[in-house]
């Protein structure tokens, strides 16, 4: 069984769990340990009072901590990301790519370790000077989704770290093993002990026990908009710092000028890889209509190519659903679609395939409104809708007209409409003739209306939820 981290020493608890491979669901990766309240009120003991000293430490000790840990993703980049194909379901080449990404976050704020800055400002009054320096914000919850089960993790764990501040951890409980995997590098890179506590389990637990402690001074979570509502009214009753993503309903453009061979596989990649399993994922797709029959035919030949398959398998573009609960979820929205008048043009189908797994052929709905559910809720899986409009003006009206705006984007060879398209979609994040799905790692990340809520992640601007601005005035 593996343990959980908890002032630096590896815990046993009394109940653990299977963490199981989506792509074979004989295959027990292994035993994860679950916390209950006492070890978790444990851990946030352990991280207040480890907290001081780390916020004490130099930019320079930080830097070697957070850069031998990308060192030890990037050697280990192939072990880890086949570990993360076998718990979350991505294709191998995808697990790999999602482990170096965290490597390159830890190197990253390795850097912003010794390039934080301050400033020296003159008052409006003689002989006085004002300093502007930033702090930790002390003890920081984090609670990850299943969906990037290293990235995820990295892009909260490095910049807490990195501005000083101790961690309780608190990973999906589907996906435990890259967290405990992350959380082992750590350690052994050097972090002092209590500085990182790792507590793997139920939300209901774990996560209700963080949110019910006055000690934590910050969360930031990513996952459902439900459950982000909750941390919200929760962190507000203890006037703490929050951080929510709560992903999305993405919109990708294709205008009549559009690259046609460009706009479909800016659409396939956007909506169906990674199993269309990402808050990014492009799950309205908004055609005007002289382009429309050729983008939706061209589009039905090639979702009819995609291979799915075991996620670990040579040749498999679509892994399976990360789990049987989202296989259902998946399932239930393509009936919907189906019972509002959706046509169903290709997928949809469960798979059968050599090993037990959850196997679902990407579907593809045209003939679809955008109040239907399936456009407006978040399925979270390979089920993409196709909207049909009359012009750029309508496209752009129907992007914006939803609860949710993280990503959009648009595919089309005039500057004109990609310029306006930029300044005027309503979401964190645009995107001209690129998925909306795929970011860099060293830019904000976050979006707008009912998918983020507080500072944004990622670069530098990920500073403004870490660490809290103090202004000092001194009398020469």
């Amino acid at each position: 069984m593996k343990p959980l981290l908890i002032n630096g020493e590896w815990v046993t608890s009394a109940s653990a769990a299977e963490n199981r491979n989506p792509s074979d669901t004989s295959d027990v990766i292994d035993l994860y340990a679950h916390a209950g309240v006492p070890e978790t009120q444990a851990a946030i003991e352990a991280a207040v009072a480890a907290a001081p000293g780390w916020a004490e430490t130099t930019p320079q000790e930080r830097f070697v901590i957070l850069n031998r840990t990308a060192d030890e993703l990037t050697a280990r980049k192939q072990e880890i990301g086949t570990l993360l194909s076998r718990e979350e379901g991505k294709t191998l080449r995808e697990g790999i790519l999602e482990t170096d990404r965290a490597a390159n976050i830890f190197r990253f704020f390795a850097g912003e370790c010794v390039r934080q800055t301050g400033d020296l400002i003159r008052s409006v009054r003689p002989g006085i000077d004002v300093e502007v320096t930033r702090e930790p914000l002390g003890v920081v919850g984090i609670i990850t989704p299943w969906n990037f089960p290293i990235a995820i993790p990295s892009w909260k764990i490095a910049p807490a770290l990195c501005h000083g501040n101790a961690v309780v951890f608190k990973p999906a409980e589907l996906v435990p093993g890259c967290a405990w995997v992350l959380a082992d590098i750590l350690k052994r890179a050097g972090l002092p002990d209590g500085v990182l506590n790792l507590v793997t389990g139920k939300g209901s637990v774990v996560g209700q026990t963080m949110l019910d402690a006055p000690q934590i001074n910050g969360i930031t979570f990513t996952g459902s908009q439900g459950v982000g509502h909750r941390v919200a009214e929760a962190c507000l009753k203890h006037l703490r710092k929050v951080q929510l993503e709560m992903g999305g309903k993405n919109p990708l453009v294709v205008l009549d000028d559009a690259d046609l061979d460009q706009a479909v596989e800016v659409a396939v990649d956007g909506a169906y890889f990674a199993t269309g399993q990402r808050c990014t994922a492009s799950s309205r797709l908004i055609v005007t209509e002289g382009i429309f029959s050729r983008f939706v035919e061209r589009l039905v030949d090639r979702c009819k190519t995609l291979r799915v398959g075991h996620a670990l398998a040579e040749g498999t573009d679509v892994g399976p659903v990360a789990s049987a609960d989202q296989l259902q979820t998946d399932l239930k929205y393509i009936d919907i679609g189906r019972s509002q008048g959706g046509n169903l043009r290709c997928g949809g189908e469960l798979l059968r395939r050599e090993t037990e797994g959850y196997f679902l052929q990407p579907a593809l709905f045209t003939d679809t409104t955008n109040d239907m559910r399936i456009n407006t809720e978040e399925v979270f899986g390979p089920v993409a809708a196709v909207i049909r409009v009359k012009d750029y003006e309508e496209a752009l009206w129907t992007a914006n007209e939803t609860d949710f705006g993280l990503c959009s984007g648009i595919c089309t060879t005039s500057l004109k409409h990609a310029a306006h398209f930029r300044k005027n979609s309503k979401a964190g994040m645009v995107m001209v003739n690129l998925p909306t799905a795929g970011v860099d790692y060293h830019v904000p990340f976050g979006g707008t209306k009912g998918s983020s809520y507080g500072p944004r992640e990622q670069g530098s601007y990920a500073r403004e939820f870490f660490s809290t601005v103090k202004t000092g005035y001194v009398r020469a």
